[in-house]
């Protein structure tokens, strides 16, 4: 069904990029708090709000009142349903991937039954880059916006298998670790393991197509990672960087190739991976000039990433019995 100039509510970031993207901006009425490209994105009301303040949190204690919140039954997002019924939505955008990156299937329908008028919903859970594609093709198709998202995708099409040309031809393939989340770690998952291989690299800890997992230290160890990234969901490099920070805490951590070569980047997770939209493409980009700085340029944005300064091991003090 396609809505002629739908009054669209987005409680996703990545489906606002995607809504943007397709010449709709006039037409979202409402987004989230996180929804901050492009610029027009955050003079929108907004209608979700986190339930945490994760600003000011480390890694550990979101994880450990997100378990809990869980646990209890308890949603991590506020919706305001007065807000929404005022805004009367004729297209809903969300998602049912992931119960800590939005609102998803039970606070939607607590929503859809205070409504008057029910709107169409386009659920946007994608696992791989082509469910990406599929789901900028669904918008399309819901919003008349059909030519305008095949062109979408076929440019970022167009722009990897470039990529691909260039990485393919190269001998190195370096073992990549691309961490998710710093405490406890997570590995990448989903649609990153595809960006990391199309960049030239290998992550023999990440699960294709499947959720982000809990790994251990010595998994990461013993797959010692060549090039490590540092990529927690939510964050920008900045704030990505100086929660990294506590890693050298961990055992092992200066044995790491990826710190003895220097090789260990923050980068910013929001704008080019945690969010499956357009901005994946130069997500893979970004990727492959880490990976392979002599090959592939990043034309991007100076924020998009930070090399970790290298910090030496303590020396060991002499034991004296």
């Amino acid at each position: 069904m396609s809505l002629a100039a739908p009054r669209i509510i987005s409680f996703l970031p990545s489906a606002t990029e995607m809504a943007c993207a397709l010449g709709l901006g006039e037409q979202l009425v409402g987004v989230t708090h996180e929804c901050d490209h492009p610029a027009e994105a955050k003079s929108k009301p907004v209608v979700v709000r986190n339930v945490l303040p994760i600003e000011s949190m480390s890694q550990g204690e979101v994880d450990a009142a997100v378990a809990q919140r869980m646990r209890d039954g308890l949603s991590l997002y506020c919706v305001d349903e007065a807000l929404v019924r005022r805004l009367e939505p004729d297209l809903i955008l969300t998602q049912n991937l992931c119960e800590v990156c939005a609102p998803s299937g039970n606070e939607l329908g607590e929503l859809l039954r205070a409504l008057a008028k029910r709107p169409e919903v386009l659920w946007m859970t994608p696992r791989n880059l082509a469910e990406i594609d599929d789901n900028l093709r669904e918008l399309g198709r819901a919003t008349g916006r059909v030519s305008e998202a095949e062109a979408l995708v076929q440019t970022g099409a167009a722009r990897l298998r470039a990529l691909q040309q260039i990485t393919g031809s190269l001998l190195e393939r370096p073992r990549v670790f691309f961490m998710e989340w710093l405490d406890p770690v997570y590995c990448g998952g989903h649609w990153i393991p595809e960006m990391v291989a199309i960049a030239g690299g290998r992550d023999g800890l990440a699960r294709p197509g499947g959720d982000s997992v809990r790994v251990s230290w010595r998994e990461v160890l013993d797959w010692a990672p060549q090039v490590l990234i540092i990529a927690p969901c939510g964050l920008n490099a900045d704030q990505a960087a100086e929660q990294a920070r506590s890693l050298v805490e961990r055992p092992g951590w200066f044995d790491l190739p990826a710190v003895r070569d220097g090789r260990v980047f923050a980068v910013n997770a929001n704008s080019y991976f945690a969010r499956p939209g357009p901005r994946v493409v130069d997500g893979a980009e970004l990727l492959a000039h880490l990976l392979h700085p002599d090959h592939v340029a990043w034309g991007g944005g100076q924020d998009a990433y930070r090399l970790l300064p290298t910090v030496e091991a303590p020396e060991t003090p002499a034991f004296n019995p």
